[in-house]
């Protein structure tokens, strides 16, 4: 069950202890294992949602997964409050939500690039550079993601800004177009 108040609010606090307690760095690096975790582990995921598993068993899982990556002990205690609360089922969520305020907070932006066929790192340079000519007091993050869908071209995402230079999209606008005969005035 999505709860973004909740995870926004768990997620401030432990930015706001991180920072106080000088580990704002290794609380970082855990958030962003347990989200990679929740996003590839399906299995992982459903086991903090399920009911039947009781809240012990759920930590000492979680605890043992991240166990041999020098889990920060501020991130235990975390774990541990969560638990002890009943909230362990947002724990994704709170980790998300952590990553977006730990972003705002340093002026990171994440651009998302979506294209057809993988990029070289050339290419990928070319338009990080691009893209940071227009945010020149932000720093950026790119992420990648493939889909053949596209046919060809990209597609390119700034927070809630998207630009979209598929193949994918210039035939549906000419299919658009096509349907509603607006050809037929141009002829």
């Amino acid at each position: 069950m999505r709860n973004p108040r909740l995870a926004s609010r768990y997620a401030k606090s432990i930015l706001d202890l991180s920072v106080e307690r000088n580990s704002l760095e290794p609380v970082l690096a855990d958030m962003r294992r347990l989200h990679e975790i929740c996003k590839t582990s399906p299995e992982f995921e459903i086991m903090l949602q399920s009911p039947v598993i009781k809240g012990d068993k759920k930590q000492a899982v979680i605890m043992a997964v991240l166990a041999g990556q020098g889990l920060n002990e501020l991130t235990k205690g975390f774990i541990t409050l969560l638990v002890n609360k009943g909230r362990e089922q947002n724990l994704a969520e709170i980790a998300t939500a952590f990553i977006q305020q730990y972003n705002l907070m340093k002026r990171i932006r994440t651009v998302k690039l979506t294209t057809a066929a993988p990029v070289t790192d050339i290419v990928k340079e070319r338009i990080k550079s691009k893209v940071a000519s227009f945010m020149p007091n932000d720093s950026m993050s790119l992420e990648t993601n493939i889909d053949a869908s596209l046919i060809g071209g990209f597609v390119l995402e700034v927070e809630d800004q998207l630009f979209d230079a598929s193949i994918k999209k210039k035939l549906n606008d000419v299919r658009t177009k096509i349907l509603d005969h607006t050809y037929e005035t141009k002829i």
